[in-house]
């Protein structure tokens, strides 16, 4: 049972950081918050991530090229120029690493209004940081696994962050349907996304990019929204008035 709870706590909570952060946040500003709270999600974003820390600063822009690119051979993790899920997240993690060290520029309109923490991204990237996360999990593991078959799971936590990304990018351009005519390949795969927190609205989201709610149709539900509607009547976030 301890590894279960662990697990699912890890998924869902490396999931949250990843759609509400710096997916929702830091690429889109959907809604705003002050300093101390943004540096609490950043910090969040690092435990929730471990060994899979993504920088908000990278993500933002490789998530901006996305969708001005999408589906095209410029697009960072379009799945109809990959064979598979794994060279797709290949060169994503090359497109990423260029972009994260700065060996690559991008486009002006790609940069800016996205949260900075420069010591703390450094971390987060380190060697040191991300095989001392792998260790927590390894111990952590050897201290509760009761069956052999749960240590087939480690993978899962060792590349959690990019593993959300490669169900979301590969599966929502690829399976599903489609409310709008975006131009491109994008689809919702889920009317229920409990599996992604509501990554997988992806046409939606490619119609109606700054909308908050991934749902459009009243029986989607994206299981995201209601805690960021939570967090805004609480006043540690503001969203942004737009129109849907």
């Amino acid at each position: 049972m301890p590894i279960l709870i662990f697990f699912v706590a890890h998924w869902y909570l490396s999931l949250f950081v990843q759609t509400f952060y710096l997916h929702r946040y830091a690429a889109h500003k959907m809604f705003t918050m002050n300093k101390f709270w943004e540096k609490f999600f950043f910090f969040l974003t690092y435990i929730g991530q471990g060994s899979s820390f993504l920088s908000p600063r990278a993500y933002a822009i490789l998530h901006r090229m996305h969708h001005a690119f999408s589906d095209t051979d410029r697009d960072p993790h379009s799945p109809h120029f990959s064979n598979n899920a794994f060279t797709m997240m290949w060169k994503t993690k090359n497109i990423y690493n260029n972009v994260l060290h700065k060996r690559m520029e991008a486009e002006a309109r790609f940069e800016g209004n996205y949260p900075l923490w420069d010591a703390l991204e450094r971390f987060g990237d380190t060697y040191f940081s991300r095989i001392g996360w792998g260790t927590f999990y390894v111990f952590f593991y050897i201290a509760f696994a009761t069956q052999w078959w749960m240590y087939l799971l480690l993978p899962i936590h060792f590349l959690m962050g990019p593993i959300h990304g490669a169900i979301v990018n590969w599966s929502g351009h690829k399976y599903g349907y489609q409310n709008f005519d975006n131009n491109d390949k994008s689809r919702n795969s889920l009317f229920f996304d409990f599996l992604t927190g509501g990554e997988l609205f992806q046409n939606n989201h490619h119609k109606l990019p700054n909308r908050v709610n991934f749902g459009v149709k009243w029986w989607e539900l994206d299981p995201t929204y209601p805690v960021i509607w939570a967090l805004d009547k609480l006043r540690i976030i503001r969203l942004k008035k737009v129109r849907a």
